[in-house]
């Protein structure tokens, strides 16, 4: 509370001074705080020594960033009334040097962008990015995606009383080539599940089990 009271403190008389800090605040330790009008920029105090300092392209200053020299990428950001300008980069794969980027509407991996070089990032197996929640999402929540494609599984358009996949109903779930994976059928459609917990789908009880109760599985986690 004391420091959000000097912090709010500080904030008003550089407003009042029309630029920014002349001290750091405190004298130990790394502290950030943020430009008065000025999104782009904020002030980083090491030990008592004040610099400015500005976010990279693509990036703006919350507080709470940790992408890149403590700024977020600049739709995470509330910059509230401070003033932001996101140029985009002239060209290149980048739309701007730190970013993530997909290159099509149903895509299993997507681009994420340091300092303007683009690496190919792969989503979980069975997920698609999707550039709405700027990460990876079951392909059946996307439009313009086929999640049988995705997933690389037809969910069955009736469930025969006697299979076993029945039991979880209305989720029919199925066995995949993957011990660590299974499939779930959501409103007729698939998605691809991890078990997780260093368990294994066992296609008998399909459900996840230690894998030393499913025998095709049992060294899974050994590989």
């Amino acid at each position: 509370m004391l420091r959000a009271a000097v912090l709010s403190a500080l904030l008003a008389l550089a407003t009042a001074q029309g630029f920014g800090y002349n001290e750091c605040p405190e004298k130990e330790g790394v502290q950030t705080y943020p430009h008065p009008n000025d999104c782009n920029s904020f002030y980083l105090c090491v030990n008592g020594t004040l610099t400015e300092e500005y976010c990279e392209n693509g990036l703006l200053f919350d507080g709470k960033g940790a992408v890149h020299n403590y700024c977020n990428y600049y739709w995470a950001v509330d910059c509230g009334e401070r003033k932001a300008e996101v140029i985009p980069l002239a060209r290149g794969a980048c739309e701007y040097s730190f970013g993530l980027f997909s290159q099509g509407p149903c895509e299993t991996y997507f681009t994420k962008c340091v300092y303007g070089e683009p690496i190919d990032e792969p989503c979980t197996p069975g997920l698609a990015y999707d550039e709405r929640i700027h990460g990876c999402n079951w392909p059946d929540l996307l439009e313009y995606c086929n999640p049988e494609e995705v997933v690389g599984f037809k969910c069955p358009a009736y469930v025969d009383s006697k299979d076993p996949a029945a039991k979880f109903l209305p989720h029919p779930r199925y066995a995949t080539q993957d011990c660590g994976r299974y499939i779930v059928c959501v409103e007729g459609l698939p998605r691809l599940v991890g078990c997780g917990d260093y368990t294994v789908f066992s296609p008998d009880t399909l459900t996840c089990e230690e894998p030393e109760y499913v025998p095709k599985c049992a060294n899974y986690f050994k590989k």
